[in-house]
């Protein structure tokens, strides 16, 4: 089926003319015939930089007649990227949707508080395009506005809750503080930014219920690209019938499963703008199925970070989501923090990290983080443990967990 589905795509690029089509020629492509899987990684790649260089319609190969909606996101560094959607792109996005809600236990009888923003974002609506297809009740209360979603968990007792990670956090704090007990929620669907296996942990104590990860973009569906299942083994299922996945090095070179590469996917069946070996910049590993399992789909982990976000200190790399690991692996650590390259010396750059600490007695707290963060990164960070309520909380749209210092005054009031 793929490789039949990457030869269909391959005629629909040559024929729409265009980048992805002079690519293909220019590395001997003529026609579908001509491609394999097993010599995927001979085909020519596309970027983030070459949606935004044909912005605002990207790389559109339907007919503007066609096109149904228009989704996107900002980009990195604010640079928008737009993607436009034909009604079968749609209807991809429901089907892959209701299978990964379906993973994480939703039924026709579930409700889904939906806690995603709606709009330009496609998190809002790929879960209710999802849950509609599955015949679930979707509750579409967006983002924000927590005094209602606390009334509305309580009133519609739904068992499927979606929204992203951070916001768990906040919306569970929301519930203890307003003395609510979430006894209806069975699973929770929590993506559009990274998270580690030790905030999941928070996040169920929390809540009580199961975390799950989802993973999706914008240039390929938005979510449902891939979802962790309840039995998926900590790993995420790709909907590799539509979306074929490789990982590869900083030079494109293909990587073995188990071996942290980028994200490449190729999306064999959208219409609005299909891509050929897209370079996500998101890093992860890949697998196989779970052994045994009904399950037959390749799987990802979750993400380790973007090519993008890797800070190189004193030339050690590391990835912002290894400081969460150490960070929340700590009892007495909140799941609010902020991590601060310093930059304003740039021949001696300093990793600063702030934390808020759960518990009264937290002298010991930074002695034991610094330690602990030396021994998983190899190098020093400057721990600092701040008052409850210090680091900036987010109702709406992805957490703020990492910052560049180059002058002036701190991003953080007591980092420095």
């Amino acid at each position: 089926m793929q490789q039949r589905r990457l030869r269909r795509l391959v005629d629909r690029l040559l024929a729409a003319g265009g980048l992805q089509a002079a690519r293909l020629v220019d590395s001997g492509v003529t026609s579908g015939a001509d491609v394999s899987l097993d010599a995927l990684d001979r085909l020519p790649m596309v970027t983030k930089r070459d949606l935004w260089a044909h912005y605002p319609h990207g790389l559109r190969a339907a007919r503007a007649e066609d096109i149904v909606c228009v989704h996107g996101s900002s980009g990195t560094g604010g640079r928008p990227t737009l993607v436009p959607y034909t009604a079968q792109d749609v209807d991809i996005w429901a089907e892959v949707m209701a299978r990964a809600l379906g993973g994480a236990g939703a039924t026709r009888q579930s409700v889904i508080h939906n806690a995603y923003g709606y709009g330009l974002f496609t998190g809002g609506l790929g879960v209710h395009h999802g849950g509609m297809r599955l015949g679930a009740t979707v509750v579409p209360l967006s983002g924000g506005m927590t005094e209602r979603q606390v009334r509305m968990l309580q009133d519609l007792r739904p068992d499927i809750l979606a929204c992203t990670p951070s916001y768990a956090i906040f919306l569970g704090e929301a519930m203890r503080s307003a003395g609510v007990r979430p006894d209806s929620l069975r699973a929770g669907v929590f993506g559009a930014e990274p998270w580690t296996n030790e905030m999941r942990a928070q996040i169920e104590n929390l809540l009580g219920l199961r975390a799950l990860d989802i993973y999706g973009l914008s240039e390929i569906i938005g979510p449902g690209v891939a979802c962790e299942s309840l039995d998926s083994d900590g790993m995420l299922n790709v909907a590799e019938d539509h979306f074929l996945v490789e990982t590869v090095d900083r030079n494109g070179h293909p990587v073995p499963d188990g071996t942290p590469g980028e994200l490449v996917f190729t999306t064999l069946t959208k219409t609005g703008m299909p891509l050929l070996r897209y370079r996500t910049g998101d890093v992860a590993t890949l697998a196989g199925p779970v052994p045994g399992a009904p399950r037959t789909l390749r799987r990802m982990s979750k993400l380790l970070g973007r090519t993008d976000d890797m800070l190189v200190v004193r030339g050690v790399n590391v990835f912002p989501t290894e400081i969460e690991a150490v960070l929340l692996a700590d009892e007495r650590v909140s799941p609010h923090y902020l991590v601060v390259e310093d930059r304003r010396d740039d021949a001696r750059p300093t990793l600063r990290v702030a934390v808020e600490s759960l518990v009264a007695e937290s002298e010991t707290l930074e002695g034991d983080l610094t330690t602990a963060l030396r021994e998983r990164l190899g190098i020093g960070c400057e721990v600092r443990v701040l008052p409850q309520g210090s680091v900036p909380r987010t109702e709406v749209g992805k957490a703020r967990r990492f910052a560049r210092w180059t002058g002036g005054e701190p991003p953080l009031a007591g980092i420095g």
